[in-house]
């Protein structure tokens, strides 16, 4: 399900395996450490991160999270009537509903929503708003 790694038509070394940086990914999902603590045996922290990247926008993970689906289900080994989700979480600092979800720009760039919109459900994540301001002074310009 993985598509072969091209070749850059500028030349180079040729594209790593995509089963050792599957594996690299993996373990720093399976570990939840930082890619830079990527150990040697795999290829290199900023290959992995490249490549989940790039799955990512092409839809590979989505297509293997439904043939892993369609595996189980042909083996009987899925229970539709029932699911769960598990999560943690963690509270609020000062305990604001809003004050938990990423800002825009950590939305884009953070290292932990970028691997994990990897692996959720197909439902898109809801989209950060921001707050309108409390400030009595803005108030008084509009």
């Amino acid at each position: 399900l993985l598509p072969k790694a091209k070749r850059s038509a500028k030349g180079g070394r040729p594209p790593i395996d995509n089963r050792e940086v599957l594996e690299g990914i993996l373990w720093v999902l399976r570990t939840g450490a930082r890619w830079q603590d990527l150990p040697d045996r795999y290829p290199s922290a900023s290959t992995c991160w490249r490549r989940l990247k790039l799955w990512e926008e092409q839809g590979v993970w989505l297509d293997v999270w439904r043939k892993f689906l369609s595996m189980l289900d042909e083996k009987g080994a899925l229970d539709w009537q029932e699911a769960f989700i598990d999560g943690s979480f963690a509270p609020a600092k000062k305990g604001g509903p809003l004050l938990g979800l990423p800002n825009g720009a950590k939305e884009r760039s953070g290292w932990w929503w970028s691997t994990a919109k990897v692996f959720l459900w197909e439902a898109p994540l809801p989209r950060h708003r921001p707050q309108k301001s409390r400030s009595p002074k803005k108030r008084l310009k509009r």
